[in-house]
């Protein structure tokens, strides 16, 4: 008999482990409460990125002069901006829906718990439903963090996920949380012309990135006219007549028309049963996982938001598809283990951010010699060809190997040039093999090579 092999959560952890397990001859069934493709997904990452490319757009046309061009007053039409996420969303979501119906995954509409170590209990509309399994995943993903002196309203005070676009657009908007997800809604509405203030718990933003990194974002941000307040906590916000007043820990205090919340999220693990199949959660609601991906119950994973490891997309997806390869014996033979650290991350400001792999602080602080070397797109010949010569490439490489052990990328592409790095650090080569390289000219891409070298 087939595996029986049941998903609860349909975001990129469940879909990709599911067309997979499909694939390699599993029975699947696919439990989703909400939208294939993931809520975290379709509700945040996409919409967001939709956005940033409008305001992209935008921006651009605001420096279009120094291409030889006239003056473009480019406006936003929020109602069209509104249709085209939605529009985004639906193709996806048809398209994901699609692919794992070809795949004979059974997909299945409700609400998914654990009634035993094997078995799944759906509450839909038409009732309930037993699936007995054989092996079990749990990608049920997260949601906006609300700290307890915050009341969203939908309105003036805003989770992430009722801002795109919220339903009326910003004067002025205040950030509170500098991490990705902030600083790239500061991008977002700064782009669109919204005033902006950010609040800065800390000393810089990014405080998780490189310090060099994270400098050249705040250069860019101030250019702009975002008022950033540094070592600043929020603690409360006051709704008055048209403003809010969101009040820090230090004294200061920020006024606006809107605040947004981007303080992190928090994983969907309550309701799930996890009690009842003796699946153990860790601080914070997370499930603990091992390197296969499983809780402490073998025959039971967890990937995506939920398992507590890093909050990407295309981590939850590489996850889904190792517990489809685990699931199905394959970690038997030639099988890679997910290297959390060699996954690269992006951050969707302008400029661009990307990094992968050892971070030059986090070398220095362990005492690892290393070998650094940086060069600046204004060095670049594209990068003047198309006005925006801000940014630069840094590698990081082993002194004695030459092995690339990581890179940071600030500029126009970061995104898809760090693909080239990721693959150097995920495959163990060296800076020589960037070099050796045969680039096309004039590319962005030759960059990496000038670093390299």
């Amino acid at each position: 008999m087939a595996t029986r092999f049941v998903i609860i959560g349909g975001g990129p952890a469940g879909n990709q482990a599911a067309t997979h397990a499909a694939r390699l001859g599993a029975q699947v069934t696919l439990v989703e409460r909400d939208v294939v493709g993931g809520a975290a997904h379709l509700w945040d990452c996409i919409p967001s990125k939709t956005m940033i490319a409008t305001g992209g757009a935008m921006a651009f046309t605001r420096r279009i002069a120094g291409m030889g061009l006239g003056e473009v007053d480019a406006t936003l039409d929020v109602e069209a901006q509104r249709k085209r996420i939605a529009e985004i969303e639906n193709h996806l979501n048809h398209s994901i829906t699609e692919l794992l119906v070809s795949q004979n995954v059974r997909i299945v509409r409700g609400t998914g718990r654990l009634a035993g170590p094997h078995e799944v209990v759906v509450e839909g509309e038409d009732g309930d439903e037993q699936l007995p399994a054989d092996a079990i995943l749990i990608s049920t993903g997260s949601r906006p963090r609300v700290p307890d002196w915050a009341k969203p309203d939908g309105s003036r005070v805003l989770t992430t996920r009722e801002a795109y676009p919220p339903p009326d657009f910003p004067e002025h908007l205040v950030v509170i949380g500098s991490g990705v997800t902030g600083v790239e809604f500061v991008h977002m509405f700064s782009s669109f012309g919204s005033q902006v203030t950010l609040i800065v718990s800390r000393q810089q933003v990014l405080p998780s990135k490189d310090a060099e990194v994270a400098a050249a974002l705040e250069d860019e941000l101030l250019r702009r006219g975002v008022r950033l307040l540094k070592g600043a906590r929020a603690e409360a916000i006051d709704r008055g007549a048209g403003e809010v007043v969101v009040r820090c820990d230090d004294g200061r205090v920020a006024r606006g028309s809107h605040a947004l919340l981007a303080v992190g999220s928090i994983p969907n693990s309550e309701g799930l049963g996890l009690e009842e199949a003796a699946v153990r959660t860790g601080p914070g609601g997370y499930i603990p996982i091992n390197h296969h991906c499983q809780s402490n119950v073998p025959h039971i994973y967890a990937a995506g938001d939920v398992s507590g490891k890093l909050p990407l997309s295309s981590v939850a997806a590489m996850q889904g598809r190792k517990i489809a390869e685990h699931v199905m014996g394959l970690h038997t033979r030639e099988h890679r283990h997910l290297d959390y650290e060699k996954a690269a991350s992006a951050i969707f400001t302008e400029p661009e951010i990307a990094d992968v792999g050892l971070g030059e602080a986090e070398a220095f602080a362990t005492g690892r010699k290393l070998r650094v070397t940086k060069v600046p797109y204004a060095a670049n010949a594209k990068a003047l060809i198309n006005d925006d010569s801000r940014g630069f490439v840094k590698i990081l490489s082993d002194p004695a190997t030459g092995v690339v052990l990581g890179g940071s990328i600030v500029g126009r592409h970061a995104a898809e040039l760090i693909s080239v790095i990721a693959l150097a650090v995920t495959a163990n080569l060296k800076v020589d093999d960037i070099v050796e390289s045969v680039l096309v000219h004039p590319t962005l891409s030759e960059a990496l090579a000038d670093a390299a070298e």
